[in-house]
């Protein structure tokens, strides 16, 4: 079982700040690509940024040079940080992190989590 939880959503102003965080648990083995999604009303879930293993990362083009993505591998954890945010941010904001747990047997398994979301509003 693998487990995320995520913090940091709330109201802000247009032109404001929010930062994001998503820390995962359980009998991780390894984890290869974490990334944060959005989910506005009436709208298809789209991808937001990811980063890889590797530290490489893409960006939706409407929020490059605004959001950064980064990781921690030790403590399990991805944020996104978001500045010169605008009302068309708001949004359910989800991560997404996928790698393989070690099962019971110790068997390794892949898996691929969604956290319970965040809500980020942007309004003033």
């Amino acid at each position: 079982q693998v487990q995320l939880v995520e913090s940091g959503g709330g109201l802000v102003q247009p032109g404001g700040s929010l930062r994001l965080s998503c820390a995962a648990s359980g009998d991780i083995w390894s984890i290869n690509a974490m990334g944060w999604y959005r989910q506005a009303p009436g709208k298809q879930r789209e991808l937001v940024a990811t980063i890889s293993s590797g530290g490489s990362t893409n960006y939706a083009d409407s929020v490059k040079g605004r959001f950064t993505i980064s990781r921690d591998n030790a403590k399990k954890t991805v944020d996104l940080q978001m500045n010169s945010l605008k009302p068309e941010d708001t949004a359910v904001y989800y991560c997404n992190v996928e790698g393989r747990f070690r099962a019971s047997d110790a068997t390794l398994y892949p898996f691929g989590s969604w956290g319970q979301g965040t809500q980020v509003t942007v309004s003033s």
